[in-house]
């Protein structure tokens, strides 16, 4: 890709990795770069640095935002555990977090209303998502829960706040959030600099959270990086979305500057204090032991900033970075790699790319073998007397729908040329009487969950289970109920069909192997044969854009 020219929304802009790749970006003249950090003056701080810069030649404009992007946008400025203490806060980031993504979601989202609103070519996303997610410490969260469970003290509030830990919810809202966002602008790449979560090493890693060795917030920290390697793996091979590529470095990054000063843990100094006297062991660690005086100083010495990292001391970093333990990796050599993707150079360090080299997809043996399992399934139909259609366990509820008004019109047309022509009123009708007089077709869809929507549209035959009822408060007139998964009788679904089955006539025409391979050939074979099975799969692929876009 081409730099030169682009909105750049760097997300984690202000941090080591963030700082390091604008440096590298701006040689080649991107029209804007936007930092984006935590704070606003982290942003601002990291956008006046780099526009001081001597490497800044080509660059229209360096821009900042700032916030929490794994908030709503109203909420982005509070810090989470503030947002987590207030009820009404805490309940809409709730709402938000576990409900359906809506239109009202995603512009309510910090990360969604910055994308709509910035418009950005490419995004570089070099945050720490998996550290952000289990630092929030779902094991603190779980015991505190537990011992007011035990007490019979357990309130919404202690419910909600255990909620609001949970790692797999937030992790896939902000993946919908960042796909759904990118795809309305047109982003044409996102890069995500990820982690490994143990710097590289293995569960043997010494660096850790506490004497557990490695520690559950560290192996959380390692779950939620490789659940997000795997759904931009997904989000890779989705139509109409970014390219999609990971940087995920497998050593400790350093370093920012050494420096001799004040050592600050996050934004805050860190106080001395003195042991006044000893204290027996029995009683040391009472709740009121008291045996120590703050000395009115502040903590200073030497110090290598590692970032987010923290500050290290000699020692310290001597001892991560030690041949056979952590060791390290700069940011420069980082940000090198990152730009050299972004302008389509392999470095042999993108992730998502060895992962689709790496797995397993489709076989020619398999796709031979596919029609044999066919042929067989239908002769043991034939000497059965039986058309199974669907047991709704493969899934959606609204494949089972398709399938079985699929088969409704096998029996009442001859092919897919008669069907094509199907009147919406006759077909209504033909099929409600079909319906009511085949016992064992009616039983196989009610049995399964699906109710079916008679022909007039204001009656329905449903058996004990409806695998899509309505939701509290929602009209069973509700369009999107017999969508999902209810058997459809009436006259607009059956033109629905009749348009459905002349596109894929007309597909069938323009396709073929006379025509040479660039087509596809699957329900646009030349059977006339009115099968579920191609139908449904055809609706999936074109109506629902549910095509597969990588083998």
């Amino acid at each position: 890709m081409e730099i030169q020219g682009k909105r750049i929304l760097l997300l984690g802009g202000s941090g080591l990795v963030g700082m390091a790749v604008a440096r590298e970006l701006m040689p080649f003249g991107p029209a804007t770069l936007i930092i984006c950090g935590l704070s606003e003056a982290d942003a601002a701080g990291a956008a006046a640095e780099l526009g001081a810069d001597s490497n800044r030649r080509g660059v229209t404009s360096i821009e900042s935002e700032w916030g929490d992007i794994f908030q709503p946008d109203s909420m982005r400025m509070i810090r989470r555990a503030d947002v987590v203490d207030d009820p009404a806060l805490r309940a809409s980031l709730l709402d938000d977090l576990y409900g359906e993504l809506t239109e009202q979601v995603l512009r309510r989202s910090a990360l969604g209303s910055m994308l709509l609103r910035l418009k950005p070519d490419v995004v570089i996303d070099c945050i720490n998502t998996a550290t952000a997610f289990a630092y929030q410490n779902i094991f603190e969260s779980a015991a505190r829960l537990r011992a007011h469970a035990l007490a019979s003290q357990v309130t919404l509030a202690d419910v909600e706040r255990h909620l609001s830990t949970l790692y797999l919810p937030q992790l896939i809202r902000h993946v919908q959030i960042a796909l759904e966002g990118m795809r309305r602008v047109g982003t044409s790449m996102y890069l995500k600099v990820g982690t490994a979560g143990t710097g590289g090493m293995g569960l043997n890693v010494p660096f850790t959270h506490s004497e557990e060795r490695p520690s559950r917030m560290l192996l959380a920290k390692a779950g939620i990086a490789g659940a997000h390697t795997l759904l931009l793996y997904l989000m890779a091979r989705t139509p109409d979305g970014p390219a999609v590529k990971e940087i995920k470095p497998t050593a400790a990054i350093s370093w920012k500057r050494i420096a001799y000063g004040e050592v600050r843990r996050g934004d805050r100094p860190v106080d001395c204090h003195d042991a006044t006297h000893p204290l027996p062991l029995a009683s040391a660690f009472a709740p009121d032991a008291s045996a120590f005086r703050a000395t009115g100083e502040r903590l200073r010495g030497v110090y290598l900033d590692a970032g987010e990292n923290g500050l290290f001391s000699l020692p310290e970093f001597e001892t991560l970075t030690a041949l056979g333990l952590m060791e390290f990796i700069t940011p420069e050599e980082i940000a090198q790699n990152v730009v050299r993707e972004v302008r389509g150079h392999p470095t042999g360090r993108d992730v998502v790319a060895a992962l689709d080299a790496s797995t397993s997809g489709p076989t020619y043996r398999a796709g031979v073998l596919r029609q044999s399992a066919i042929d067989r399934m239908a002769a043991l139909e034939r000497e059965h007397g039986v058309e199974s259609v669907a047991y709704e366990m493969l899934g959606p509820p609204r494949l089972s729908k398709l399938l079985f008004e699929a088969a409704i019109l096998g029996r009442l047309y001859d092919g897919l040329p008669d069907l094509a022509g199907l009147d919406p009123d006759a077909t209504a009708s033909r099929a409600e009487a079909l319906v009511r007089s085949d016992a064992q077709l009616r039983i196989r869809i009610v049995t399964i969950g699906l109710p079916i929507l008679l022909s007039d549209g204001v009656h329905i035959l449903r058996g004990p289970d409806v695998r899509v009822p309505p939701d509290p408060g929602q009209s069973p007139a509700d369009s999107r109920l017999a969508d999902n998964g209810w058997v459809d009788l009436r006259p607009a679904n059956w033109r629905k069909w009749c348009t459905r089955v002349s596109a894929i006539l007309d597909e069938r025409g323009q396709a073929g192997a006379d025509q040479g391979s660039r087509s596809d050939l699957g329900v646009t074979e030349s059977d006339d044969r009115i099968r579920p099975g191609r139908l449904a799969a055809w609706v999936f692929r074109s109506e629902d854009h549910g095509m597969r876009i990588k083998r």
